[in-house]
């Protein structure tokens, strides 16, 4: 089944502006967060289990990353996902070590192992999504992006797009700001801000499905699920006003 056309779609919506997710929106790094997070909470439930004797579920990428996690803060993905396995952590400091039995500890023993892997990797970005937004801006639109990491920008640096937006809303933006996040719609409402455009006027590229709800709770005139995991009609479901498996090309 192909595409719906999304610039049409753009055209008859008036869009102005355009704030992508970063993350498995623009950069294939959605899977080196996924990876990551499996990593920490899979060794910590293991020796969890090992001191109380109890047999926790290892963490599925395919089911818990994208319920309790994907798109999601930090400290707030850490906290759901260990209360889905009956476990709860005091919230610690940003300064606890990685790997403290606290929520900040393990939020940034993951954020270890996802740099280590940058590190070594490097950034792949979907040649798509930076193909469409050269297009787009070189049409006048205004694009922004945004993201739940605190890595926001050292991502963007290694793949060599900082330039690509005039807005940048990230976690460590969000924190200062004081935003809640997805499915809140707050760092979008403030990319828009931020743009000087109206929610009406602009649309959201996500492939979250917490980014979709987002994007519905903020009124936003176009919601578009990208869909990089076979998840059209959760897409759908969650508020996606259309969905696509790529970006047009130019």
């Amino acid at each position: 089944m192909p595409d719906p056309d999304l610039l049409q779609a753009l055209t008859d919506k008036g869009i102005k502006a355009l704030i992508f997710d970063l993350d498995g929106v623009v950069t294939q790094t959605a899977r080196i967060h996924a990876q990551a997070w499996k990593r920490t909470f899979d060794a910590y439930l293991q020796a969890k289990g090992d001191q109380n004797g109890i047999k926790y579920n290892p963490l599925s990428i395919e089911t818990d990353y994208r319920r309790y996690i994907d798109g999601i803060p930090r400290h707030d993905g850490v906290r759901n996902f260990l209360a889905s396995r009956g476990i709860s952590l005091p919230a610690g400091t940003p300064a606890d070590k990685a790997g403290t039995e606290t929520i900040a500890g393990l939020g940034n023993q993951k954020n270890v192992y996802f740099q280590e892997v940058i590190k070594q990797q490097g950034v792949e970005v979907y040649a798509d999504t930076v193909a469409f937004i050269e297009h787009m801006r070189e049409k006048g639109f205004l694009t922004a992006v945004i993201s739940a990491s605190k890595n926001c920008q050292v991502i963007l640096a290694a793949a060599g797009i900082e330039d690509l937006f005039a807005v940048r809303v990230d976690g460590v933006v969000a924190e200062a700001l004081g935003l809640k996040g997805k499915p809140a719609p707050d760092v979008f409402l403030e990319a828009a801000r931020q743009l000087n455009v109206e929610p009406y006027s602009t649309a959201i590229f996500e492939d979250a499905l917490s980014g979709v709800e987002a994007g519905k709770a903020g009124k936003f005139s176009l919601v578009v699920g990208i869909n990089r995991s076979n998840v059209s009609e959760e897409l759908l479901t969650h508020g996606a006003d259309l969905v696509l498996h790529k970006f047009p090309k130019p």
